[in-house]
């Protein structure tokens, strides 16, 4: 591309398609290690693209389930819903709040008053900016986290727990993410806070498996260029070999 100034040829960088992608749902199974086989051609995707990660995950889960290789393949890594945020082992910045007490209370009785009786522990749990709280608990195990995902999609119990929890505390945003959880931040600091590093000339692909209303991918899909909901990552890889194919990524 070049740009004309005081007579001048002036050589700029053509804008770049850039690649955004949640983690669980949509690169790996729920909490789970990506599939080896789709993590040796997912790592060629990000050699070859502008590939970012935004996960309600801290870093340790987030290297637990995809590795060091493909972290440090992407441009960055927006941890807790881009609250916490990397460039390989460098931390970029990080968010210190904390839960205010009254709410933790409230989640604390919604906790007890829950129907579904099986608790694993770890219910609340701190990540730099947020709170992941979880009535199953952080500890279930795969046929526990199954169980409660057969329950909650019977009551729709999260989406009941984060309504009402908006309307109670309003400067707090509470959104379903994952299979158990509900994440707990300010207003301002979900998933679509990443889109102040991008430039507004960029096309952003976003790729999530929470794009409903009450999903953590939702506030960021209200923002970028063009979005991908997905329900797994066959899908997910499908998408990209299509991209691939059609010019769209490299």
């Amino acid at each position: 591309m070049v740009c004309m100034l005081k007579g001048k040829r002036k050589l700029t960088k053509p804008p770049k398609n850039k690649f955004i992608f949640d983690v669980d749902g949509t690169l790996t199974p729920s909490r789970e290690a990506i599939d080896k086989r789709f993590a040796v051609w997912f790592r060629s995707f990000c050699q070859l693209n502008d590939v970012y990660l935004v996960t309600g995950s801290d870093r340790p889960k987030t290297l637990e389930q995809i590795g060091e290789t493909i972290y440090n393949s992407c441009k960055r890594v927006y941890n807790c819903n881009g609250n916490d945020v990397w460039e390989k082992d460098i931390n970029v910045r990080s968010n210190d709040w904390r839960l205010p007490e009254d709410a933790h209370e409230w989640l604390s009785i919604q906790l007890t008053e829950s129907d579904f009786n099986l608790r694993t522990g770890l219910h609340f749990e701190h990540r730099p900016g947020m709170v992941n709280f979880s009535v199953v608990g952080r500890k279930a195990n795969k046929e526990e986290r199954g169980e409660y995902v057969i329950y909650d999609s019977l009551t729709s119990e999260r989406e009941i727990i984060a309504r009402q929890f908006n309307l109670l505390f309003p400067e707090i945003k509470a959104t379903v993410g994952g299979e158990t959880g509900i994440d707990i931040s300010p207003v301002g600091t979900d998933k679509a806070q990443i889109i102040k590093d991008f430039d507004a000339e960029d096309t952003k692909y976003f790729f999530g498996d929470r794009m409903d209303k009450d999903g953590n991918d939702y506030p960021l899909a209200q923002v970028v260029n063009h979005t991908r909901a997905v329900t797994s990552w066959q899908q997910t890889r499908e998408y990209l070999q299509f991209f691939q194919e059609s010019g769209i990524a490299s």
